[in-house]
C-alpha cells in the first residue's frame, strides 16, 4: 500500500493518538516531533529514522527501518549506538542520514 493511503486509515484512528488541549499527538516509533502529521508518522513511511537516548546514558542510539524486509517487522529495524560528544554525535548522525539516503526532510527536525 502507498504511505498515502496507510496515513488516510491511521491518521484518526491509531492507539498511538493522544488527544489534550485541542492538539492531536501520536506515540508511535520513530515520530521525531511526536505530532499527528504525514510528515513525521513513522509507521507508514518506507525508511525512517527514529533517536533515543542510550541505555546507560551516554551517547544515543539510532532507529533506522530498512526498506526490506517490511513484511517481517521484528528485523526491520536497525539500532546503531553512537558514543561521542555532543558535536560528533550529530555530525556521525547527519553522515548516516545522508549516506544511506534516508529522508532529507527529516535531516534538522532533531538537531
Amino acid at each position: 500500500m502507498s504511505a498515502h493511503l496507510q496515513w488516510m486509515v491511521v491518521r484518526n484512528c491509531s492507539s498511538f493518538l493522544l488527544k489534550r488541549n485541542n492538539q492531536t499527538y501520536s506515540t508511535e516509533p520513530n515520530n521525531l516531533k511526536a505530532r499527528n502529521s504525514f510528515r513525521y508518522n513513522g509507521l507508514i513511511h518506507r525508511k525512517t529514522v527514529g533517536v533515543e537516548p542510550a541505555p546507560d546514558g551516554k551517547g544515543i542510539v539510532v532507529v533506522l527501518k530498512k526498506r526490506s524486509g517490511q513484511r517481517k517487522p521484528a528485523t526491520s529495524y536497525v539500532r546503531v549506538r553512537i558514543r561521542r560528544d555532543a558535536r560528533g554525535s550529530l555530525r556521525s548522525l547527519r553522515h548516516l542520514i545522508s549516506k544511506n539516503k534516508y529522508r532529507r526532510d527529516l535531516r534538522m527536525v532533531r538537531g
